[in-house]
């Protein structure tokens, strides 16, 4: 038995609105929406202006869909105080597309079976407490047991950065899980683990 006071499961219908409160409770409107929406930075803001449920609505209905999208770190009494965003790379276009990585030799070859950490979220109350550590443990098991060929992630290099601009979470803790650096950009690297 885990001596953590948390457990991690993989994100279904059931963990969906203990999910979105801990959005709620982190004041954080974009209900790990922004990959999968389709228009640009600003209709992006004005979404999040003018439509604050429609996000939320949206991770609800995500949380319905049977393919591995993420996984989320819960108390005894079901309060999420974690999430972390797992999906098939494919699925996650805008992320590769942006200026920083868009056209890396590192994404080049085979993507099929390809998984990508988007972000993280823990509870303010619970950072610092190896929440973050326990949900890419239990990705990283999930993604074995369901036969992937690699993990890979994008966290920013930024010394003495407040915990909200490290929601891809931290280098340390990627590399300290095997995880390699494959694109060495100097604030925005790209580490893989081969699985």
């Amino acid at each position: 038995m885990s001596a953590e006071p948390f457990s991690c499961s993989r994100l279904d219908s059931s963990l969906a609105e203990p999910l979105a409160r801990l959005f709620d409770r982190a004041e954080t409107s974009c209900f790990c929406r922004y990959f999968h929406f389709e228009g640009d930075k600003n209709a992006w803001l004005a979404r999040l202006f003018h439509e604050p449920d429609a996000n939320r609505r949206e991770l609800i209905a995500h949380a319905r869909d049977p393919v591995l999208t993420g996984v989320v770190a819960t108390l005894p009494d079901g309060t999420a105080v974690g999430w972390m965003k797992l999906e098939a790379a494919k699925s996650l276009p805008k992320l590769y597309a942006q200026r920083t990585y868009r056209a890396l030799p590192c994404f080049e070859g085979p993507r099929a079976g390809v998984l990508t950490v988007g972000c993280f979220l823990v509870d303010p109350a619970w950072r610092r407490r190896g929440v973050a550590r326990a949900l890419l443990r239990a990705g990283l098991d999930l993604a074995r047991a369901e036969h992937m060929s690699a993990v890979e992630a994008f966290p920013r290099r930024a010394e003495g950065a407040p915990d909200e601009q490290l929601f891809t979470g931290p280098l340390a803790l990627f590399t300290s899980a095997g995880f390699e650096i494959v694109s060495d950009q100097t604030q925005y690297p790209v580490l893989r683990l081969v699985l």
